[in-house]
């Protein structure tokens, strides 16, 4: 219709058509026409929008000293829609919480969540009752004195506290997956999820590849630093006990952790399964 406007003063202006003749073209009314000249201002040249039907006033508006009010709050403190309604009415301002949430959103004072942000896992987190149920895997990022940067894979079950580490020069999602499968050959449970942090890493690729070899992911939750407890545990350990200042290039981190690993797995005792070792708890499942 804003088009159709256009044309109809066009011809009216330009063509020196007369409204009742462009009336019976256009199938409206000759007063129509004519309110369509007064509103262009361009000689039909532009297109003439469709106004609101919306009403100007409205019998239960709200005040404008409430939505003053809205909006110094949201501004000034910047609280939320409910705190800013239960303050509303301490104040003695009756008002609804939906009216609050209005106004914000009509104003663009709510801060509305992007379309492109990952969505949060809702993968439920299984009880761990045997090897490999559960496990843990995490990067630990370490800048080597010739200013290259070295990452190293860690892996640890929750139930044995079974641990493998891997270091490589190159991070990726696929490398990532390929990690798991081959920590994965090297133990005889069967690894049913994996559980990793929000890192690029571990990203959708990463969780197509797993899931094609029978293995689930989830990620940890938002904001709660506990969830990869265990890992985190094991990364700060094999930086104090294996990787130390005389580790320097790629392969004197692959070779001290091949080193390193039997003794984590079959000899340190664990604090966390009663004084034992990883091999002693597997040997029993």
């Amino acid at each position: 219709m804003a088009k159709v406007r256009r044309d109809a003063v066009n011809l009216v202006e330009y063509r020196g058509w007369s409204m009742r003749k462009v009336a019976l073209r256009y199938g409206v009314e000759p007063s129509t026409v004519s309110r369509w000249c007064l509103r262009d201002s361009c000689g039909g040249f532009r297109i003439i929008p469709t106004r609101s039907s919306a009403p100007k006033t409205h019998p239960n508006a709200l005040d404008e000293k409430i939505i003053k009010a809205i909006i110094e709050k949201r501004i000034g403190r910047r609280r939320c829609g409910q705190v800013i309604h239960q303050e509303l009415l301490r104040e003695g301002l009756k008002i609804s919480l939906s009216s609050v949430q209005r106004t914000l959103d009509r104003l663009n004072l709510l801060k509305k969540k992007s379309p492109w942000k990952r969505p949060h896992d809702k993968t439920l987190r299984p009880e761990i009752t045997h090897a490999g149920s559960l496990l843990e895997a995490d990067t630990v990022h370490i800048m080597a004195p010739d200013g290259r940067r070295i990452y190293v894979y860690t892996l640890i079950d929750l139930f044995s506290r079974w641990a493998y580490a891997e270091a490589v020069e190159k991070m990726s999602a696929e490398e990532s997956a390929r990690f798991i499968l081959r920590a994965k050959r090297r133990t005889d449970c069967r690894f049913e999820m994996i559980q990793t942090d929000h890192g690029s890493e571990f990203s959708t690729r990463f969780t197509h590849i797993l899931w094609k070899n029978n293995i689930r992911h989830r990620h940890s939750r938002v904001r709660q630093c506990n969830d990869n407890a265990h890992v985190e545990r094991f990364n700060r350990t094999i930086q104090e006990e294996c990787l130390d200042k005389t580790v320097q290039t790629v392969l004197d981190f692959k070779r001290a952790l091949n080193e390193y690993l039997p003794y984590y797995n079959n000899e340190r005792l664990h604090m966390g399964i009663n004084y034992q070792t990883p091999l002693e708890v597997l040997r029993r499942c």
